[in-house]
């Protein structure tokens, strides 16, 4: 029997190489995969906020002064028209009872005018018509006795001033009478001088009742910047009040999730200072803009039974949901690949990886929906596999 030559050695080798490799080829690879199941998928939006009022109420003094007293303490609830502040109001007092006399002393001058100056007027014309009557009989008189040469021209002229004095005083009566009729000059004159006397007075007391700040709603003292003894100057914020009413959060919402939230989605919360603890609320308000420098926007959150310990500026962590299927077909959110773009999945069919593009839905915690070219029990590969479309893959469910 002939030996076998280094060639036909050489040309063995290589046929069972290939034989290996084709063999390799077609043999299964073994890979870890995702069954496509259905199930519940709830879709959140979460981000840390804080606890704000729908609005504050500054109170500040409007009036320079000292303060006197300080009624409240910072957190202490208020009712309406409670006493927050009350400045030194000596002053502002002694110029409202000023104000308080020169008004009484206006009023009696009108009670003056129609007690006793009309009724002297009217009395001093009554005098007056009657010397006129007088004066001009006496008057009628002398002319006949001058025309009958009793009397000279002399006494005439006498009674014809006499006469002209009389009329004078009448006239002077008549104007004085209605000097003082109710809607007369000297009525007005103290008709006049007695509203401004009013008009004082109630400066006055408005200044009066600045030195004593009072509660406009019911609410809570969030700050106090003021003590006894300070001098305070007009527009100087004392003390901060919120007022009662519903509650609300604040939070900054990363833009590129802008499109999933809407006015009426519920939350649920949690203070940083009680994890444990979780209440509900509900999306009321989306900023019709975007914060440029931290590419977010605003949304607010209203709490319709907050809890006792929630407190003002309070840091908690909100999870808005966004969306929830009951029945949606879900796989791992690591097999979804070129998730921002134009997504597929890399599939177990027959035996082979196959690259399918997929439409997405709801996202939830580390999982997706898949609406659209995805069967319910079909095989995925995560991601990270080594695994690329065309091999032959033995699944390996997780």
């Amino acid at each position: 029997m002939r030996r076998p030559t280094l060639r036909q050695i050489a040309a063995g080798i290589a046929l069972l190489a290939a034989g290996a490799l084709l063999a390799g080829a077609w043999s299964p690879e073994r890979a870890a995969a995702f069954r496509a199941e259905r199930g519940e998928l709830r879709q959140a939006v979460v981000a840390s906020g804080r606890v704000r009022t729908p609005q504050r109420v500054e109170i500040a003094a409007q009036v320079t002064g000292r303060v006197a007293a300080v009624a409240v303490r910072e957190g202490e609830r208020i009712e309406p028209g409670q006493v927050l502040v009350r400045l030194d109001d000596a002053e502002a007092r002694a110029a409202a009872d000023q104000a308080r006399a020169t008004l009484a002393q206006g009023e009696a001058r009108l009670r003056q005018l129609a007690a006793q100056s009309r009724p002297a007027a009217e009395q001093a014309l009554r005098q007056a018509e009657a010397n006129r009557v007088q004066a001009e009989r006496h008057y009628a008189r002398v002319r006949e006795l001058v025309g009958r040469n009793f009397y000279s021209q002399a006494q005439l002229d006498d009674a014809r001033r006499a006469l002209d004095v009389a009329d004078s005083q009448r006239r002077s009566a008549e104007l004085q009478l209605a000097a003082q009729a109710p809607d007369g000059a000297e009525a007005a004159v103290a008709r006049t001088g007695r509203d401004q006397a009013r008009a004082a007075l109630a400066v006055a007391e408005a200044r009066l009742g600045y030195a004593t700040l009072r509660a406009p709603v019911a609410g809570t003292v969030l700050t106090r910047g003021v003590e006894p003894g300070d001098t305070v100057q007009p527009g100087r914020v004392l003390l901060t009040l919120a007022p009662d009413g519903a509650t609300e959060l604040s939070a900054q919402i990363d833009e590129k999730n802008l499109s999933l939230l809407a006015v009426g989605q519920p939350a649920q919360v949690s203070a940083d200072a009680y994890a444990g603890r979780r209440f509900a609320a509900e999306v009321s308000y989306i900023a019709p803009s975007v914060d440029a420098q931290r590419g977010s926007v605003e949304i607010r959150l209203r709490v319709h039974e907050p809890p006792a310990y929630l407190k003002h500026e309070m840091t908690v962590s909100i999870d808005v949901e966004t969306g929830r299927r009951a029945e949606a077909l879900i796989v791992p959110a690591d097999c979804l690949r070129d998730a921002d773009g134009a997504p597929w999945l890399l599939v177990v069919r027959d035996g082979v990886a196959e690259r399918r593009p997929v439409r997405v839905g709801l996202r939830g915690a580390g999982r997706v929906e898949i609406v659209e070219g995805l069967s319910d029990g079909e095989a995925v590969l995560p991601a990270a596999s080594p695994v690329v479309a065309g091999r032959r893959v033995s699944a390996v469910f997780r």
